[in-house]
């Protein structure tokens, strides 16, 4: 049979592992034929076939991406009623072979790895399956981009989203918890808006004259702080607004209302509980506040001829992540950033998802986790530091001594240890073999176990370097250097150990 263009879906049985191990076979068999009484049909329904039946997971294939989607749909919907069970789909659209009452190709591969990523009552998809269904019958969002077994480079994924459910952005659920998400429904009367709001825009209809005039009589807001809820749009009008920088939630009124519900609830139970915190330190005299990424220059020792970071939502920095919101790479002649979701703005400007960005010195990046601000240095093997207090922060106390390391001794500062090499692009030569084999990761070959030391004695704070082969440096005001001996510490001094920024900071109240 000749190679033809199908879309392929592939279902999977969650929990199904663990009840083979609870169920005799009298109930196993009883689960494998609820799963094809369910399945089945709805395939069939959606003018899909089935291709292979494993007992817990399907293969279909399917002429129209669409289909396939609605057949997925109904699928998620459908399981979740039998006995705590819920299935997953992904689908991808592509060149299919069928040899012997099978199915090979690049698009059964891209199905199959795209299944091991997705979560439980969900459908995940392929770009070529997005951009071949009607994008206005199905509604999506993005969820991230994913390294996937076998498939060369990244590969982005998108969620269709079904009626009864939505995925808040952290932005949302952070603006609850702090106060500040403002819900404007069309025809509703405007209300007084706390400081920096966050504008959830509800019940308008994307690329409307009623949306537009809504937002001439905001006033002057982020546009990363503001969101459209809508289900259906048009690709035209959800590239329009999130082109310009602006955010959409994906769900219908009923599901984001109930979503915004549980997130206040949440935020008010945090806000009510009773936490007991174990601190040696019961006044301190300043705090050590992890504040950034310290960017190494490359080539660095014939080793590493370039690396990436990647922003997580809640600010840490990893690696190489699937669900990264920005990702910062740095080469031997500049530094760029490139935003891995839709809403983050450089320097008051909206930049695309998947847009490169050269940073300037100055630069201030706005995403979910706040904003960072970009400052290149020259000096001690750096180039940059990229620069946003996180919560991570450890008291420092008079006549006491806080160790800052890997693996510091107690009391003291643990700085991040991200394993992996993903994120490394090699020099060439025998000594980037040797290390690479030997497991080099940048936090590793820059900072020790017991790197640097912060103590605070007779009312003056120093940081001491501790380390005989991993430097310290004290960054302030616009110049860094090396940290030789006790260097003397005012508020909002930096050190800089391996690939992280420690700020000095004022103690909380």
């Amino acid at each position: 049979m000749p190679t033809r263009t199908l879309t392929v879906v592939f279902t999977d049985l969650a929990n199904y592992t663990a009840s083979v191990g609870r169920s005799d076979r009298e109930g196993l068999r009883n689960l494998i034929a609820m799963h094809e009484q369910r399945v089945a049909p709805v395939v069939e329904a959606c003018r899909g076939r089935i291709v292979k039946n494993l007992g817990d997971s399907y293969m279909a294939l399917f002429e129209a991406a669409t289909d396939a989607a609605q057949a997925c749909l109904e699928l998620v919907n459908a399981i979740p009623e039998e006995g705590g069970f819920s299935l997953r789909a992904s689908i991808s659209t592509g060149d299919v072979e069928s040899i012997d009452g099978d199915a090979f190709g690049e698009a059964v591969n891209l199905a199959a790895r795209i299944l091991s990523k997705t979560p439980a009552g969900e459908v995940w998809m392929s770009s070529t399956t997005r951009m071949c269904m009607n994008q206005t019958e199905i509604s999506w969002e993005s969820v991230g981009r994913f390294s996937l077994k076998g498939i060369a480079g990244e590969v982005p994924v998108y969620r269709i989203v079904p009626a009864d459910k939505t995925w808040l952005p952290q932005s949302l659920v952070r603006a609850v918890r702090m106060g500040k998400l403002v819900e404007l429904q069309k025809g509703a009367q405007r209300t007084i808006m706390p400081n920096d709001p966050v504008i959830l825009l509800q019940g308008f209809e994307p690329g409307s004259d009623e949306l537009l005039l809504a937002i001439d009589e905001l006033p002057v807001v982020d546009p990363a702080n503001l969101w459209l809820q809508t289900y259906s749009i048009a690709p035209s009008d959800r590239y329009a607004w999130t082109d310009a920088g602006r955010g959409l939630v994906i769900g219908t009124q009923d599901a984001v209302d109930r979503a915004l519900k549980g997130a206040n609830e949440q935020a008010a139970r945090n806000a009510s509980t009773d936490t007991i915190i174990l601190d040696m330190v019961t006044n301190s005299e300043l705090d050590l506040v992890l504040a950034g990424l310290a960017l190494p220059s490359v080539p660095m020792s014939d080793v590493v001829a370039g690396y990436t970071y990647d922003l997580l939502e809640d600010g840490r920095w990893a690696n190489q992540a699937d669900q990264a919101v920005l990702r910062l790479e740095v080469k031997s002649d500049e530094i760029r950033v490139e935003p891995m979701i839709p809403g983050i703005m450089i320097s008051g400007r909206g930049i695309q998802q998947g847009e490169k960005h050269v940073l300037q010195t100055g630069d201030t990046v706005e995403c979910p986790s706040g904003a960072h601000r970009y400052e290149a240095v020259n000096e001690g093997g750096y180039v940059g530091l990229f620069l946003a207090d996180t919560q991570h922060r450890t008291g420092v106390g008079g006549a006491q001594i806080v160790e800052v390391g890997r693996e510091p001794n107690h009391p003291g500062m643990t700085l991040p240890d991200r394993r992996g090499q993903r994120n490394i692009r090699w020099c060439i030569g025998p000594r980037a073999g040797r290390a690479r084999e030997g497991g080099f990761t940048m936090d590793r070959a820059l900072a020790g176990r017991r790197q640097a030391a912060v103590q605070f004695t007779n009312g003056r704070a120093e940081v001491l370097g501790i380390h005989k082969t991993c430097p310290t440096f004290l960054y302030r005001g616009d110049s860094m250097s090396r940290v030789q001996d006790a260097s003397p510490l005012d508020i909002d001094d930096m050190i800089v150990v391996g690939t992280s920024v420690i700020a000095i900071r004022a103690p909380q109240t």
